[in-house]
């Protein structure tokens, strides 16, 4: 029987596209800027379960490395959980984010074709302003900052879209974002980034 989960919250994924991430607007149709999509992501998770093992207040990264048009898969992933976590969360959350738990996030069990598995280590997901600051200690230095609109305090942001993440994208660049590991060296600043709040599940 597939466990019930539920994930509340926001991610924030920074990648190597040049100008803003052309999957979201084709729903993975058309081929990433520099022809392949190497990025990174910081989730806080605010509210949260997977049946009665509550994942409120965790933090979760992923990288991942995606050889063409997203909707062709063949990705190869990378899952990293707060050193926080008890082993049922980081049992439970693996499920979530390789998909074999359904529901949102059912199509990573589709598309990643190689999982390089699971690391728990410290995470940092913070709101400086409107910047998102995330760490992942050993992996992940990232600063976010929303892209500003025409009107007075207001962001960019895509909304009513079908992107599986969430409808409405704030669209965002990376002042800062580096990921060290998994035999990849990355330096995606000045890149395209996105923030996503999440409403997730199997229910």
């Amino acid at each position: 029987m597939t466990e019930a989960w539920t994930l509340k919250g926001e991610m924030t994924l920074s990648c190597s596209c040049t100008v803003f991430c052309p999957c979201v607007l084709s729903l993975g149709d058309h081929p990433p800027t520099e022809e392949r999509c190497q990025t990174w992501a910081g989730i806080r998770i605010d509210d949260g379960h997977i049946d009665s093992e509550d994942l409120s207040g965790l933090k979760v990264g992923l990288m991942m490395d995606l050889p063409g048009i997203m909707s062709r898969g063949n990705w190869t992933a990378a899952l990293f959980v707060d050193d926080k976590a008890s082993a049922l969360a980081v049992k439970g959350l693996t499920r979530i984010f390789t998909g074999r738990v359904g529901g949102t996030t059912h199509l990573l069990s589709i598309l990643v074709g190689q999982f390089l598995g699971v690391r728990q280590v410290p995470i940092t997901y913070e709101t400086q302003g409107e910047t998102r600051i995330v760490r992942i200690e050993k992996y992940v230095d990232g600063a976010i900052t929303p892209v500003r609109g025409k009107e007075a305090g207001q962001n960019v942001v895509i909304r009513n879209s079908e992107y599986w993440i969430g409808p409405d994208v704030i669209v965002a660049r990376a002042d800062k974002s580096r990921f060290r590991g998994f035999g990849r060296n990355w330096n995606l600043a000045g890149r395209s980034a996105e923030i996503v709040k999440l409403d997730w599940g199997n229910g």
